[in-house]
């Protein structure tokens, strides 16, 4: 009796295991670059009972879940971008990098109160745009030199590769012989070209190429000239520059003990206003314009 239980169990447990709802997909991965279409492929493979079952499809980025079909519509993000291609999978048209996620398709039998799910991760790769490239015009020998490479737009992350003459420099320079002659080293990650000490081999046209998945883009020539430090034309300036202020100082030192310097009295006349004498009356006439006196005498 309990081995005939144990087949009926076993019968009822494969009879419910064929009618599950099993979803597949053709790409759980698909990439696309962006601004074209893609098909985020959802079939159902088995289960199903229903003509009409319940479908929808979620977008899933960290810390945010949002539908983007739902009671048959598309919503959210996607609206006027996405249509059901074929129940239930989902092409978006002119996709952004916006739309890199994990898409979750669900569909849900209700004859048989049975729900499937399948989630697919779609990857958007956008092409890298033109790199801010910097270098240095002038740099005297000996001394060290840093070349910056970087955009930010493209996904995934660029790399980078400086060239100089047209021709593609290595991560370090002691690992070609072609370079034997410069001190240098490169991070194709970062785009950053470092001279440790430059000589006049360096001189030259250089450029940068930022490449990722999705495409490449270059950065306008700019030129590094490496000049000739001269050591004795800078001492001998500094000396003439020296004895010129020497010059200067003792011409000023000179001058003040000679009292050209000095303050100076004024050399106009000095008009003082006369006392009014005693005992003398200024009086103005009708007839004249100007003052006239007369004595008075006191007795």
């Amino acid at each position: 009796m309990a081995e005939v239980r144990a087949i009926l169990v076993l019968l009822l447990l494969s009879v419910c295991r064929i009618l599950a709802l099993k979803l597949g997909s053709r790409n759980k991965n698909p990439v696309v670059l962006e601004y074209h279409s893609v098909e985020l492929s959802c079939i159902i493979e088995d289960g199903l009972m229903t003509a009409n079952p319940r479908i929808e499809w979620k977008k899933i980025r960290p810390g945010e879940t949002s539908y983007v079909f739902f009671n048959n519509q598309v919503i959210g993000d996607l609206m006027n971008r996405a249509d059901i291609l074929s129940k239930p999978s989902l092409i978006i048209h002119n996709t952004t990098r916006t739309d890199s996620a994990i898409y979750r398709c669900e569909v849900a039998d209700d004859v048989e109160k049975t729900v499937a799910e399948i989630s697919i991760n779609l990857v958007v790769q956008v092409k890298p745009v033109t790199p801010r490239c910097s270098v240095p015009k002038a740099v005297p020998v000996g001394k060290t030199a840093m070349l910056h490479c970087r955009e930010n737009e493209g996904q995934p992350n660029s790399m980078y590769r400086w060239y100089r003459n047209s021709e593609p420099l290595p991560d370090n320079s002691k690992s070609n012989p072609k370079f034997v002659n410069s001190s240098f080293t490169f991070d194709p990650k970062t785009g950053t070209l470092v001279f440790s000490a430059v000589n006049k081999a360096d001189t030259g046209p250089y450029y940068c190429i930022a490449t990722n998945a999705a495409g490449s883009a270059k950065c306008d020539e700019q030129q590094l000239e490496v000049y000739d430090l001269n050591i004795a034309g800078i001492v001998c300036g500094a000396l003439v520059v020296f004895l010129v202020l020497i010059l200067i100082v003792l011409a000023i030192c000179c001058a003040y003990r000679k009292g050209y310097f000095a303050k100076r009295k004024p050399n106009g006349k000095s008009y003082k206003t006369t006392s009014k004498p005693e005992g003398v009356n200024y009086l103005r006439t009708d007839d004249e314009g100007d003052f006239r006196h007369k004595s008075s005498f006191v007795i």
